[in-house]
């Protein structure tokens, strides 16, 4: 495989490579230039890249050009993220989702009841700028922080988001779910001392509900 030396100012064959991924999870080959030494780097998928872990394999220049960066923290509310974020300082940056950023659709059932009852969620058009506006600041964040409402309805919202905004997260920024009961210098700091994953099971109770509520409405009507 060959890619372009800048200081040769030719393509040369890429000497000692190695499979990588980028920080959004796209595969990628780096080594050495043979003649001089220099970096070589060249992008798409090889057959050295089945079966890797992207996440194990994600360039070091990825992670560490986040280093420097605010983390992004996500509340629900515009006021909550305003007290939030003065209690946390200058570190973090806080910003709020509104509500839901995905939902069932409004024209139609949006559930597949031929396949297990599956949900089809989408973006409402109402949501999109909050939704691009967030993707925007998560790129420019080194990590981020779900600290939506803590109940089964936050956690949806929590687990929504990452879904929303995959392609901003990518592979090398850590997300956590953070969850306080009182918005308190106290509560706030000893949350994002225990972060935690995303409760699977409040999210899969709250789908179903939502569900339940859409195959109900569409019956009446």
């Amino acid at each position: 495989m060959e890619a372009y030396c800048v200081k040769c100012k030719a393509k040369r064959e890429i000497q000692d490579p190695q499979p990588v991924f980028t920080g959004n999870g796209t595969p990628a080959t780096q080594g050495v230039c043979p003649i001089c030494g220099t970096k070589l780097f060249r992008m798409g998928r090889t057959p050295a890249h089945e079966g890797l872990d992207p996440v194990e394999h994600v360039t070091a220049g990825a992670r560490e050009k986040l280093a420097d960066k605010p983390k992004m923290v996500i509340v629900e509310s515009p006021a909550k993220a305003r007290t939030v974020g003065r209690f946390l300082g200058k570190e973090y940056k806080v910003r709020a989702s509104v509500g839901h950023v995905r939902d069932l659709p409004s024209n139609r059932m949006g559930v597949d009841i031929e396949n297990d009852f599956n949900p089809h969620y989408i973006i409402p058009s109402k949501r999109k700028d909050v939704v691009r506006e967030l993707r925007a600041d998560v790129r420019d964040s080194s990590a981020v922080y779900l600290a939506t409402d803590p109940d089964r309805e936050g956690e949806a919202i929590a687990w929504h988001l990452t879904q929303a905004l995959d392609s901003a997260i990518g592979l090398v920024r850590p997300v956590h779910r953070v969850e306080f009961h009182e918005i308190t210098r106290d509560a706030i700091e000893h949350a994002f001392a225990h972060p935690r994953d995303i409760d699977t099971q409040r999210v899969e109770a709250q789908q179903a509900r939502r569900i339940l509520d859409r195959l109900v409405g569409y019956t009446l009507s």
